[in-house]
This record gives C-alpha cells, sequence and structure tokens, in this order.
C-alpha cells in the first residue's frame, strides 16, 4: 500500500494508527546561516518518494488545536495536548495532516527531517502526548524564541503514529531572530538536544554524534576546487557537503544576495530527479526548497518541478484571531515573487 491509499484509507475509515511518513522515503537538509552581519537564515531542502500535496499555510492566532488528532482519527487517546495559537504562522503542509517546515510572526522558525533511529520512548502519563506530525505546529503556536520553544517541550511529549508499517520516524530543527538554534532528536527512548549557535546543519541517518564523527574526518580549512568532497545524495554526504558550503558563503551586500546565497546550499545538497535511494530502482528527489528569512519576517519556496521562488510577507499579514486560515497552492507555474494576496480562505483548516 502507497502512502497516498494509507492515508485515503485513515481519512476514511478514522483509524486510530497511522503514518505521516514513510521510513523508506524521505531524507532532507536543513542549513543554517546564522554568522552573515544582515539577516538570520535558514534553508531547506524536503525529498520525497512522491508528491506529498504541500501547500502553503497562513494560520492566525487563536485557533484551537488537538495535538491527539490527526485528520478525523483520534490518535492519542489519554492526554493529549490541547491548545490555542498565541502566535500566528505560515507553514508548508504535508497531505493536509501536518505542518513539516514554517515560521511564525516572531520570527521562530521549525524543520521536520526524518530520522530511522528516532524512538520516542514509552508513553509519559505526565506529559501532554502531541502527535509527531504537530510537534513543530505546537512550537510555531507557543514560542517566539528557541529558549521558550525548548521549555514549551518540557510539558509535551511527541507521540509515534503508525498505519501498515509506517512510521512517523522524526526529529526537529529551530531557529529565531537572534541566530539561536536547537536540533532535538529522540535516540533510545530519550531527547538528545543540540543547542547553540553551532549547530547550523541537519539531515538525516545516522544520529547527530555520529554525523559530527563523520565532519571531523574532512579539514576544509584550505579547500580549492580541486580538495575531494563527497557528493553522493545519502545523509551524511549531504551533511558534510551543506557544512563545508555554508563556511565558504561571503558576506552578502543585500537580502535578496543573502536569500540567494542559503537557497544555492540548498540546491546543492538537493537530491536530482531519478537519483538512486537505498534500492536500485527506488528514488526519493527534493521535491521542494524553502528559506526562511527569520530577520525580514519572509518566506520563499520554490517547488522542484516548477521552479519560481514565491514568497510571502509575514509583516502583511492579518494574524489576528479570528482571522480566516488562509491557504495556496504552490504547483502553480504563473507564480513569482509576492504570492500574499493569491491565498484563499478556509472554511475551517486541516489541523
Amino acid at each position: 500500500m502507497d502512502m497516498k491509499t494509507a492515508l485515503h484509507s485513515l481519512l476514511i475509515a478514522s483509524t486510530t494508527s497511522f503514518a505521516l511518513w514513510s521510513p523508506a522515503a524521505d531524507a532532507c537538509t536543513r542549513t543554517l546561516w546564522n554568522t552573515n552581519h544582515l539577516a538570520v537564515l535558514a534553508g531547506r531542502s524536503m525529498d520525497w518518494a512522491e508528491s506529498t500535496q504541500p501547500r502553503l499555510m497562513i494560520l492566525p492566532r487563536g485557533m484551537a488545536r488537538d495535538g491527539g488528532k490527526l485528520g478525523p482519527a483520534t490518535v492519542i487517546k489519554d492526554n493529549a495536548a490541547r491548545w490555542t495559537a498565541k502566535y500566528g504562522s505560515v507553514v508548508t503542509s504535508a497531505y493536509g495532516v501536518g505542518a513539516v517546515d514554517g515560521m511564525n510572526e516572531k520570527g521562530l522558525a521549525m524543520h521536520l527531517l526524518f530520522l530511522t533511529a528516532t524512538d520516542y520512548g514509552a508513553r509519559e502519563p505526565g506529559k501532554q502526548g502531541v502527535q509527531a506530525g504537530l510537534w513543530g505546529q505546537y512550537l510555531l503556536d507557543n514560542a517566539a524564541t528557541v529558549a521558550e520553544a525548548l521549555e514549551a517541550m518540557q510539558r509535551i511529549q511527541p507521540v509515534m503514529v503508525e498505519y501498515a508499517g509506517f512510521k512517523s520516524s522524526l526529529h526537529l530543527a529551530i531557529e529565531d531572530t537572534s541566530g539561536d538554534s536547537a536540533l532535538i532528536q529522540y535516540v533510545d527512548g530519550k531527547p538528545k538536544i543540540y543547542h547553540g549557535r553551532e549547530f547550523r546543519v541537519l539531515t538525516n541517518d545516522p544520529p547527530y554524534e555520529q554525523q559530527l564523527a563523520e565532519l571531523k574526518k574532512w579539514d576544509f580549512s584550505q579547500a580549492t576546487r580541486e580538495t575531494p568532497l563527497p557528493g553522493n545524495v545519502n545523509p551524511v554526504d549531504r551533511f558534510i557537503r551543506a557544512n563545508y558550503f555554508l563556511s565558504t558563503l561571503r558576506e552578502p551586500q543585500s537580502q535578496r544576495q543573502a536569500v540567494a546565497s542559503i537557497l544555492s546550499v540548498a540546491r546543492n545538497t538537493s537530491v536530482p530527479f531519478n537519483a538512486p535511494y537505498k534500492t536500485p530502482g527506488s528514488t526519493y528527489d527534493t521535491e521542494y526548497r524553502t528559506v526562511a528569512d527569520l530577520s525580514n519576517r519572509q518566506y520563499f519556496f520554490e517547488l522542484a518541478s516548477s521552479p519560481n521562488v514565491i514568497r510571502v510577507d509575514l509583516d502583511q499579514i492579518d494574524f489576528s484571531a479570528g482571522a480566516p486560515a488562509r491557504m495556496l497552492n504552490p504547483d502553480n507555474v504563473e507564480l513569482s515573487g509576492s504570492v500574499n494576496q493569491q491565498f484563499q480562505p478556509l472554511a475551517k483548516a486541516p489541523f
């Protein structure tokens, strides 16, 4: 059963188990550029074996959410987190049932990526459960900074959800306008948090400590175009390449140059169409790339199959409570530049 069929079955039957992402199909790269003097920017690629049906969504303050729900199904029955959004956000959704990337009006951004080793641990009754597809949204709704997000993490526990053998094995990267950063992984049932401006790159497997160990094997201090560089699309190669090219970026002279610079790294660590995955014939192409300009409150999106860069200006959005949630399908070759006016109101937000 493919992912679309699995999702369709869930939404029709309202079963209580589901997986938002397939462990055989996800790989992404997040890069944070917080060392220039112009702006704090985070780039991200989303790699997937099929379309995740991405939609850009404007979600105002005051929205009520249920962390135990996935679509109409209840996936957490005991002590599910329920909250009201303190901050508005712009996010990219997957399959209409969760947010995998985005930023809020205060300039906190989040990015959910796949990690095979993810183990959220046994359910802790003292913590409110959030199904993993809403983990990042919970932080955008409730925190303005990385420090506040980490404090909010003390109250919740991401919960693995499953359907037909697919698991939501995710880890999370967050950053804010100060350039602060945190990476959160759950391995062996315990959260491992890497908090500091130096944690700028995240890909997938293996767990982060092992990624750092691999990076130490490389010396790029005197690099030239003749310097060997890992060039395949596996997570370790992308991790090393992203760290290298991020370190070579020049001080930008304009916001346009800054956005183009971090986007160039995201493109370099993307997966070309039909690049082999774990087995011959399997693929996980890059579906889209995003850039969150936290300093200027702008969110950029580039669909790989329709390569026009579009932009959402958060400072021009009415995020007030009671304003409608709005949605934009980015799969439109006519879209380019600012798309604030292209969003359409929703009668009801999907999550």
